[in-house]
């Protein structure tokens, strides 16, 4: 503290050096599960330790025979018991590595190995298969799949939900007003009538074709190696299909596989999704500025809330 005052060096809403984690962070709260670096962390946890378990149910490779239900268990576990303090044994670990999933790798080789030496009878088996983490991968391997969860789970559980809150909101006040008349307008002028629910309802129509663009938005992940070619597998285990390996692996995460790729993948889906948010959002900007237009003509009034103003020297706004 200085002088009995907050340093600047603790983050907070004031000290924030965006407005989305300083003024509007209590809003924008949920999003810190799904976008912080402790929520990339967890999913790139979750992505080398899926892809472990894959590789050593598959059978295919020698050295990683299938795991024990029991020693299965204890890598769920870890994925999902991902904490803030592990996150920082990452941030201490990428001090030294000056990589951020070359960390996660290491972070997750002593969890392993300390499992197996705790426990060897339950976990021994887990000791030979910390060498098999981050196998045959790129970083952008694991990014674009820890990506590609964020953005879903972000989607699924808040975006979406918030674009259907606002849509049965318009359409409750549509059906509400559906028989107050109002005069409408063309070229600035007036012209012929319409409803005051009909005009609502124009933008429920477009909302929810934006919402379904959304929802329908393929979020794609690769895990093909450093040129998309599966260059290191082939080598090391020339046996495997590892194309369908890959594509079971994608699909078991929730995702849609893109099969041809080059070391990234191009972030298309991602692409979509947003275009349709856009599109959400300009949607919004035309209600906003109709109802702007509407309070402007005197058919609407805003509504006056204690103690708020709408500017410094004109009590009456």
């Amino acid at each position: 503290a200085i002088d009995g005052h907050e340093s600047m060096d603790v983050l907070s809403a004031l000290t924030a050096i965006s407005p989305v984690d300083g003024r509007y962070g209590d809003r924008t709260a949920p999003l810190r599960e799904h976008f912080s670096e402790y929520a990339l962390q967890k999913r790139r946890v979750l992505v080398e330790l899926r892809w472990l378990q894959v590789l050593a149910a598959s059978g295919e490779l020698v050295q990683l025979p299938a795991f024990s239900a029991k020693a299965s268990a204890a890598l769920d576990a870890i994925a999902d018991d991902y904490s803030v303090q592990d996150g920082l044994r990452v941030k201490e670990i990428e001090r030294t590595t000056n990589h951020d999933v070359k960390a996660i790798e290491y972070l997750l080789k002593e969890k392993v190995a300390a499992l197996a030496a705790a426990n060897p009878a339950d976990y021994g088996e887990l000791q030979a298969a910390t060498e098999f983490i981050h196998f045959a991968c790129t970083s952008e391997d694991i990014n674009n799949l820890s990506y590609a969860l964020m953005i879903k789970d972000a989607t699924e559980r808040c975006i979406l939900p918030a674009a259907e809150t606002i849509i049965s909101k318009l359409v409750e006040i549509a059906h509400e007003h559906a028989a107050v008349p109002m005069l409408c307008r063309t070229h600035g002028q007036t012209a012929t009538p319409s409803t005051v629910g009909k005009e609502i309802a124009n933008v429920v129509h477009r909302l929810r074709r934006q919402r379904a663009a959304m929802a329908n938005a393929p979020q794609l992940g690769k895990i093909a190696g450093a040129t998309g070619n599966y260059n290191a597998h082939m080598v090391a285990y020339p046996a495997i299909d590892w194309a369908a390996l890959a594509a079971k692996f994608v699909t078991g995460l929730g995702l849609e596989h893109n099969a041809l790729v080059t070391q990234i993948e191009p972030h298309d889906g991602i692409a979509e999704l947003f275009d349709a948010q856009a599109r959400f959002n300009t949607i919004l900007i035309d209600l906003c500025r109709d109802m702007w237009g509407y309070i402007s003509l005197g058919y609407f009034k805003q509504r006056v809330v204690a103690g708020e103003g709408g500017s410094s020297p004109m009590p009456h706004k």
